[in-house]
């Protein structure tokens, strides 16, 4: 086999990357396969947004679990388990159409944020543990390539649901994706090192929460951040794509995968563009420059949509600007964690931070349906949602302010 010639570490990575490659593929087309189905079985944007409910607070609760737990057993175990626990989630909608009520979508949903979260986590620790100690340039590309590609993943993930959706319906879509990740799970099994990730010194379950000022505010920064992005992405754009501008699942699906897919390239070429060519790796004060422009772009669309532009027009052209630049201040702020993070038990600190991830997630998926439902929906819900975003991105960028160098991270 050609990974035979590879060095140990390097076959390592690419275990950890292909799982996070499927499992992100599946996860993608999961949560557009849910938004479209239960959009055309006449839910309201708010009662969609409740059936990700569980999957966010969960992945909140992973997260923070999840890093003690990577650090106890090893992030081979953790990363196996999610990706067996999003077998079973896949499989809980098997069920036939009368018993997919919202509480049964809503459980299923919980073991997916579970799965999820405990996959990215594992993945984002393993780098660090991969990487020698000193080779700040090294895992700042190689963050910045997991992060992208998964990204990449997701967006083909998101299309792979609409497909999948309009050609086998929902239950042949999800006996697929479950047939498909049910192979990468076994193959994990036997590839995955079995001590990656593992504690010299057992953490105590005190240890969950952070005591480094650094993290802390970063982690901050990160929930408003992803709370940014989710309270308009989420349920309201999907849902203002097919109800007010008429797109079908196939044109839903594909453009927003087309997104996410760019998203993930920009994010992959995030080094080159602060600064890494030129020999300099980022700090807290590149957070800081990042957010800024990002701040204005919902607030620009918002406005547009305001005055009367074309609303296509406006959100394609929008979504793009906010996507790039969206991308940069997610690969710094992955980069940033992996950089702070302590090398022995690595999963405490990145759990903790993907924690404070998961509950601007959990923030923005709630506001998200709930805005554009409370706004009348259409235009003005999604205006509502908008200028929120620009709101949460201003306290981004001032919580950014405080965030140290990294040199004096790692003294923190």
């Amino acid at each position: 086999m050609m990974l035979t010639h590879l060095s140990a570490d390097l076959r390592q990575y690419l275990v950890v990357t292909g799982n996070y490659w499927a499992f992100t593929l599946t996860d993608g087309a999961l949560r557009m396969l849910v938004v479209l189905h239960f959009h055309a079985l006449g839910y309201s944007p708010l009662n969609i947004a409740l059936l990700f409910l569980f999957y966010e607070i969960f992945g909140v609760i992973t997260n923070l679990v999840g890093g003690w737990l990577g650090a106890r057993l090893g992030l081979n175990r953790t990363m196996n388990i999610g990706l067996f626990l999003q077998l079973v989630a896949l499989a809980m909608l098997l069920v036939p159409a009368s018993m997919l009520t919202v509480v049964w979508v809503m459980a299923a949903q919980a073991l997916s944020g579970i799965a999820k979260d405990l996959n990215k986590m594992s993945a984002k620790s393993s780098i660090k543990l991969l990487l020698p100690e000193d080779a700040e340039g090294a895992l700042y590309k190689w963050v910045a390539i997991l992060t992208g590609s998964k990204n990449a993943m997701k967006g083909a993930g998101f299309f792979l649901g609409g497909v999948l959706l309009m050609t086998l319906g929902f239950s042949g879509a999800i006996l697929a994706m479950l047939l498909g990740l049910l192979l990468v799970w076994l193959l994990s099994l036997v590839l995955l090192k079995r001590d990656l990730g593992k504690a010299k010194n057992k953490p105590k379950f005190r240890d969950i929460v952070s005591k480094s000022r650094a993290i802390n505010i970063l982690s901050a920064a990160r929930m408003l951040l992803f709370g940014a992005r989710d309270v308009w992405f989420v349920v309201a754009l999907p849902v203002f794509l097919a109800q007010t501008l008429g797109w079908d699942h196939w044109q839903t699906g594909g453009f927003l995968a087309l997104w996410v897919i760019g998203y993930g390239a920009v994010q992959t070429q995030a080094p080159r563009l602060t600064g890494k060519r030129a020999g300099t790796v980022p700090d807290g004060r590149s957070a800081v420059l990042w957010a800024a422009p990002l701040m204005l772009l919902p607030a620009l669309i918002a406005a547009g949509l305001y005055v009367g532009f074309d609303p296509a027009f406006t959100i394609i052209i929008g979504l793009l600007a906010f996507g790039a630049v969206f991308a940069v201040n997610s690969s710094l702020h992955s980069y940033l964690i992996v950089s702070y993070a302590g090398r022995d038990g690595v999963s405490l600190d990145v759990g903790f931070y993907y924690m404070a991830n998961a509950m601007g997630r959990l923030l923005g998926t709630l506001l998200s349906g709930w805005l554009f439902q409370l706004a009348g929906q259409g235009s003005s819900g999604l205006q509502a949602c908008l200028w929120v975003s620009a709101m949460l991105l201003l306290l981004t960028l001032v919580i950014s302010l405080a965030l140290p160098t990294t040199a004096q991270a790692r003294s923190a």
